[in-house]
């Protein structure tokens, strides 16, 4: 039986990618990303995604767009840095080699550490080019040579500010990135 047909709107489970089924064969899904990339994934690796998600969510948006309406106006002048930066939320990613491939035989620590660290890259370069403001990379705790590395990455970018994620929801294991954004 096939799970997904042509056209199905999908998104990834392990990733934050969506996009449209184009083809489906022998447990196989082609999907074309919402970036235009076709990537090819597992039929267990993918759910679809409803219509009446979409019509939920925008009534959800109408709704809470009618109670700002009704809330008392407050000075717009006064922006609390913080409170604003936790109201958005951040972009997370498992540097935990076993979330990155399925099977590590064969690989060195110093092959790990690599893929860890170019996902990371790329991940960073992503959230840069579609403008997310916060990325928190759960490297874990181990003996500190991922963070010190992800460290190193990190200050190539002279705009980047990073920092201990939050202790109580991270540990020890994550470190958080803000990227600012250039208002127009």
């Amino acid at each position: 039986m096939v799970k997904f047909q042509t056209g199905d709107k999908v998104a990834a489970i392990n990733e934050q990618l969506e996009g449209v089924v184009v083809s489906s064969k022998n447990g196989q899904v082609l999907v074309e990303t919402t970036d235009g990339f076709s990537i090819e994934f597992l039929e267990n690796e993918l759910i679809k995604m409803e219509e009446d998600v979409e019509i939920k969510i925008k009534y959800t948006e109408g709704i809470s767009a009618a109670v700002k309406d009704k809330e008392p106006k407050t000075n717009k002048n006064k922006t609390n840095l913080s409170s604003r930066k936790k109201s958005i939320p951040a972009m997370e990613v498992d540097l935990h080699i076993e979330k990155l491939l399925p099977n590590t035989r064969g690989l060195d620590n110093f092959d790990m550490i690599n893929i860890q660290i170019d996902t990371a890259k790329r991940q960073l370069d992503f959230a840069i080019q579609k403008r997310v403001q916060r990325v928190i990379f759960i490297h874990g705790v181990g003996e500190g040579v991922l963070k010190s590395e992800l460290e190193s990455l990190f200050r190539r970018y002279d705009f980047l500010n990073y920092y201990d994620a939050d202790y109580q929801k991270y540990g020890r294991g994550a470190t958080e990135v803000y990227i600012p954004q250039n208002p127009k």
